[in-house]
């Protein structure tokens, strides 16, 4: 689904200083799939996400998405790619405050051929159960039912990719697994998910962590695997030395 080779950004800083923040980074992921792309603050991880969501282009390198070049694409094009095939959630959960849970979700509809643009929004929100919050505005929602509301906001256009910067983080932990799961339910129904976080705890539950450092990727793994050393790990005999 996504091909991405030997992608670069820089921006200028101060108009002189040249930041790097991707370095030739070549990255393929499979329709279906839900990776994680894990780094600290600054390691490049949202520039890259912005990049794939085509909300920003690259300084060079090539993105293929679903075998079509959207780096070479004009600005209208990557709106239309965004729009129809793409959804965002954020740290900020950015809904409106006086408008509920359902108005919320309508909102990326408003401006589309749909007719039906109610029945397509309880629908979103029914996958992310909150059926039973429609009506409720922001203030009457906890910080995981507002994270639940822009998740179903950024499915209501039926996009093939979801993609998620730091969703959790504004949430309790009790609060980010909720959101967390409603991330594996989507996956497991087939929707391709990218996950951007700082948090290991929080990757572990994708199915491959793609590690960023300084605008490079320096590891690839399947989580399956990663568990799967850990519990060998755990088999190991500790040995304690004798005090003397």
């Amino acid at each position: 689904m996504i091909k991405i080779q030997n992608i670069s950004k820089s921006f200028s800083k101060n108009n002189s200083v040249e930041v790097k923040a991707v370095q030739n980074v070549s990255l393929e992921i499979e329709r279906g799939e839900f990776v994680a792309i894990m780094g600290a603050s600054g390691s490049g991880k949202s520039t890259l996400m912005n990049i794939l969501g085509c909300l920003d282009r690259p300084t060079s390198g090539e993105y293929f998405l679903d075998n079509k070049e959207v780096s070479k694409f004009s600005d209208d094009e990557l709106a239309r790619i965004r729009n129809s095939n793409i959804g965002f959630v954020f740290q900020q959960f950015h809904l409106l405050p006086r408008t509920n849970a359902l108005e919320n979700v309508e909102l990326p509809l408003l401006y589309s051929d749909h007719t039906d643009i109610t029945r397509l929004a309880r629908l979103a929100l029914d996958a992310v159960g909150l059926t039973d919050r429609i009506y409720h505005n922001p203030s009457e929602l906890s910080g995981g039912q507002q994270q639940r509301v822009a998740i179903a906001r950024a499915l209501v256009n039926q996009p093939e990719l979801l993609l998620a910067d730091e969703p959790t983080g504004n949430l309790d932990s009790r609060s980010g697994l909720e959101a967390i799961s409603v991330f594996q339910q989507l996956n497991a129904d087939g929707m391709t998910i990218i996950l951007v976080t700082h948090a290991r705890e929080i990757a572990e539950h994708a199915k491959r962590i793609v590690h960023i450092k300084d605008g490079k990727i320096v590891g690839d793994e399947t989580v399956e695997k990663l568990l799967n050393a850990k519990k060998e790990l755990s088999k190991l005999p500790i040995e304690v030395e004798a005090v003397q």
